[in-house]
């Protein structure tokens, strides 16, 4: 696997960053948009040089199916040898479910 691999989110990644966005903003617009901006980041740095940072998802014991955690929310993303895609994000409590991973 390269040492650095190209990252892309997915339809359905970008759909639950804007509703944690959306979420978030009730209280504060401003915190909403550096948390995403944050998160984004962390993500976007971390993975392309380091791809098996995050843990294989316990609910799929997939290899291929990996998370990373940052402040209380799951980063759902699939590895191969070509690229990272983000498959969703959403808070830690809640399972992961099928849907979640169906790349869109």
């Amino acid at each position: 696997m390269s040492s650095s691999l190209s990252l892309v989110w997915t339809d359905e990644a970008r759909d639950r960053l804007w509703e944690i966005e959306e979420f978030i903003a009730r209280d504060s617009a401003e915190r909403a948009a550096r948390f995403i901006d944050t998160l984004i980041e962390h993500t976007e740095v971390t993975l392309p040089s380091n791809p098996q940072a995050g843990r294989i998802v316990p609910e799929t014991d997939n290899p291929a199916i990996r998370e990373l955690v940052f402040k209380g929310y799951r980063i759902i993303y699939h590895l191969n040898e070509d690229r990272i895609a983000v498959l969703s994000v959403f808070e830690g409590h809640r399972l992961l479910r099928e849907s979640d991973i169906i790349a869109r």
